[in-house]
Parts: structure tokens; C-alpha cells; sequence
């Protein structure tokens, strides 16, 4: 398998384990794809919940550009919501998983159609 394959199968695990739920894999791969290079650097990989300017990159590059969302409230809530799914404790939130639950939230898989 490649990089990007055990990369992905990681992936499913958090959403398994962690987020207990089952992932489509299809849109798994699409999202990861969608990452780009950032899934290949430690830093990027993640999603520093803690930090508010990191959730503000989140919403302004992934749901407003990339999902085509309006600005409103309901943004930072998924936010929000996802990160609790995931767990507040949780070190590493891994970007594809992020974002794949945010894409699922708001029924944009076509997005990635």
C-alpha cells in the first residue's frame, strides 16, 4: 500500500474508534485527496482545536471555499460539534477526519462527486 493508503486506513480507524462511526470510504479517499500535501506534514496534518485562528482557517478555507457554505453562526456550531464528536481531548484531530465529518454534516458529499 502506499503512504496515502495507511495514511487513509488511520484515517477510518479515528472515525471508527474514536468518533464511532463508519466511514464511506469512497468520500474517506476523496477528502484526503482534497488535503494535498498537508496530509504528508505532522503539523499540518492536525487540527490545533485549540487554537481560534485554526478554526477560523477551517471555516474560511474548507466550508466557505471549498463546500461553497455561507458565513453564519451554524459554521463555528459544526465546528464545534465535530470537534467534540472527535473528543476535546483527543491530541491529534486528523484534518481529513475533520473534514470529512463536516462534509457529512452538511450533506456537501457532492462536493466530492
Amino acid at each position: 500500500m502506499s503512504k496515502r493508503d495507511d495514511l487513509i486506513q488511520k484515517y477510518a480507524g479515528d472515525l471508527r474508534t474514536k468518533c464511532k462511526m463508519e466511514p464511506d470510504m469512497d468520500l474517506l479517499t476523496k477528502v484526503t485527496i482534497g488535503c494535498g500535501p498537508s496530509i504528508y506534514d505532522p503539523d499540518a496534518e492536525t487540527v490545533a482545536s485549540s487554537q481560534p485562528d485554526e478554526l477560523e482557517t477551517v471555516k474560511n478555507n474548507f466550508l466557505i471555499r471549498k463546500l461553497g457554505l455561507t458565513e453564519g453562526p451554524e459554521l463555528m456550531e459544526a465546528i464545534d460539534a465535530v470537534i467534540e464528536t472527535y473528543g476535546r481531548s483527543e491530541r491529534n484531530k486528523y484534518r481529513p477526519v475533520v473534514y470529512y465529518m463536516l462534509t457529512k454534516h452538511f450533506g456537501k458529499e457532492a462536493v466530492y462527486g
